[in-house]
């Protein structure tokens, strides 16, 4: 039957929401964690294109009309479909649906975290955990992403900033748009205090940057060591 931690005899339905960049631009992360809820027994609804946008990004642009416009009209979308909590991969989202709408919502790490148990473990290795600045430093979704990697088998080496005092990887708040070259070196200095040769993390913004900008080290997103 599947779990959707909503109580009410199910009357209302668990949605998952991956956000824009991962929609667009990193589908095997959407997979990968599609494949990870099924797995687990999570019950969950997709909306596909009828969803837009959380709006995060233009209010971080300086267009709070248009952010307010898409909070109205995700709502309508959310109350219409008998959406009752959502999970979602992308911290940005996360911090947009707690704070402006009025909805429940939670970071997928939060909802896998429920069943460690059921997580086989795989590895026996050490590794780097980057925190993102929103999950970290703004939501406090700091051991979660931590219980999951050490339940694989992983020893979580910690960078000197981490947690709610995570260093920003330089992909937040359009950095990455506007200003590409500091934000390409702030990911580098991160990376050169790796000490492991893999670093991972549970945000799709700070894992494309550091992607890009890895070199002799393996950037993962959590999705691809929990698959």
């Amino acid at each position: 039957m599947g779990i959707n931690f909503l109580g009410n005899k199910f009357s209302k339905k668990n949605l998952f929401y991956p956000g824009c960049l991962v929609k667009t631009l990193l589908p095997h992360i959407e997979q990968n964690y599609e494949e990870i809820l099924t797995n687990l027994g999570v019950k969950f609804e997709k909306l596909k294109d009828i969803e837009v946008c959380c709006g995060l990004p233009a209010l971080h642009a300086g267009y709070p009309e248009d952010f307010y416009r898409l909070v109205n009209k995700n709502e309508e979308v959310f109350a219409n479909q008998q959406i009752g909590r959502i999970i979602t991969l992308c911290p940005e989202c996360l911090y947009a649906f707690k704070t402006e709408y009025s909805i429940k919502a939670e970071h997928i790490t939060q909802t896998i975290s429920r069943f460690l148990p059921l997580i086989p473990k795989k590895f026996d290795e050490e590794i780097t955990y980057y925190d993102s600045c929103y999950l970290g430093r703004k939501l406090g979704v700091t051991e979660e992403p931590r219980q999951i990697l050490r339940a694989l088998g992983f020893e979580v080496v910690e960078l000197d900033k981490n947690r709610e005092n995570v260093q920003c990887c330089g992909a937040g708040g359009n950095l990455k748009l506007n200003s590409p070259r500091i934000a390409d070196k702030i990911a580098q200095q991160i990376l050169k205090d790796v000490k492991t040769q893999k670093i991972i993390t549970a945000c799709p913004h700070c894992y494309r940057h550091l992607k890009d900008n890895a070199q002799g080290i393996e950037v993962l997103e959590l999705s691809e060591v929990l698959v």
